[in-house]
């Protein structure tokens, strides 16, 4: 799918948890694409909007037909009040609404190429139906299916941070890929059951979250894990990931990677990153040469 196996996931570029300008924006992309990255995750729900905008801007210098462009369908960018909570800071005056109509699964389409400055996009991943199921099969699916059979977009896909739905849309819909978040990881296999499945319906798997929020790059207390605090079980055991990793002269991201891209389901890996420096240091763990016998020495620290 990509010149590199790694992908840029782009949350951080609408300034998640926090702000990073401009700039440094284009910069990650610039970094990412010298490295060999070549596809480029996004979402309207990433910074309300900023992340696709600036993600456009970066990627305007570069080649179309040399790199993978991807959205999301699910939430439309509208104004609400009162404004909830959100991870993003310093965002438009705009906030995701749960959409899964055929309506607005076009409609979202339409404003994310705006956004990008695009004229298509390569994949289109149905967002987060945990609560909506049922709408995504009757009409957010179809919508997608209709317009790629009419050439308007690549692939069909679903992103979620949950395997279970997944496995149940890999069943009932002819998807292309899907992305599965934090669910396939050094600590976390809940999702292994499913890159099974994909393997051998041929539904090409990328993984998101092999850090899982952070444990996985930074075992130490205070550590994320999944989104929340890590409970101190998880971050003794990444600590002895770690000094498993030490013991054979291999930094444990590089292993939390490395480890996603070893199963003959998983095309790409994405990586999240807010400057050039963390996405040339991602780049590096993919292509560090990890020995065979780290992984069942892993595997042994595993609970």
């Amino acid at each position: 799918m990509t010149a590199h196996r790694l992908g840029l996931g782009t949350a951080p570029l609408g300034n998640l948890f926090t702000a990073i300008t401009d700039d440094e924006a284009t910069a990650t992309v610039a970094a990412a694409w010298n490295g060999g990255v070549r596809l480029f995750d996004t979402a309207p729900q990433y910074g309300h909007g900023l992340s696709e905008t600036r993600l456009g801007v970066a990627l305007a210098s570069y080649p179309r037909d040399q790199f993978v462009l991807a959205s999301k369908v699910g939430r439309l960018l509208r104004r609400v009040e009162p404004r909830p909570a959100s991870a993003f800071i310093d965002i438009p005056d705009v906030d995701p609404v749960f959409d899964f109509s055929r309506d607005g699964v076009l409609r979202s389409i339409e404003e994310s190429l705006t956004r990008l400055g695009a004229d298509r996009l390569d994949i289109v991943h149905v967002h987060d139906p945990d609560e909506h199921e049922a709408e995504a099969l009757a009409t957010a699916f179809p919508a997608l299916i209709e317009l790629r059979e009419q050439g308007v977009i690549g692939k069909v896909g679903c992103g979620m941070n949950q395997a279970e739905m997944l496995s149940r849309f890999v069943e009932r819909v002819d998807l292309d890929c899907l992305l599965l978040a934090g669910r396939y990881s050094l600590l976390d296999r809940k999702g292994a059951a499913l890159l099974e499945q994909c393997a051998a319906r041929g539904v090409e798997v990328i993984i998101g979250g092999v850090f899982n929020s952070g444990l996985l790059a930074r075992p130490e207390v205070g550590a994320i894990f999944d989104y929340a605090a890590a409970p101190a079980a998880l971050v003794e055991q990444a600590r002895e990931m770690q000094s498993v990793c030490g013991e054979f002269g291999v930094a444990l991201p590089a292993a939390a990677v490395q480890f996603a891209l070893r199963h003959p389901a998983v095309g790409v890996v994405l990586v999240g990153a807010r400057s050039s420096e963390e996405i040339e240091a991602d780049v590096a763990y993919a292509d560090t040469s990890l020995p065979d016998e780290l992984w069942p020495a892993l595997e042994a620290v595993r609970r």
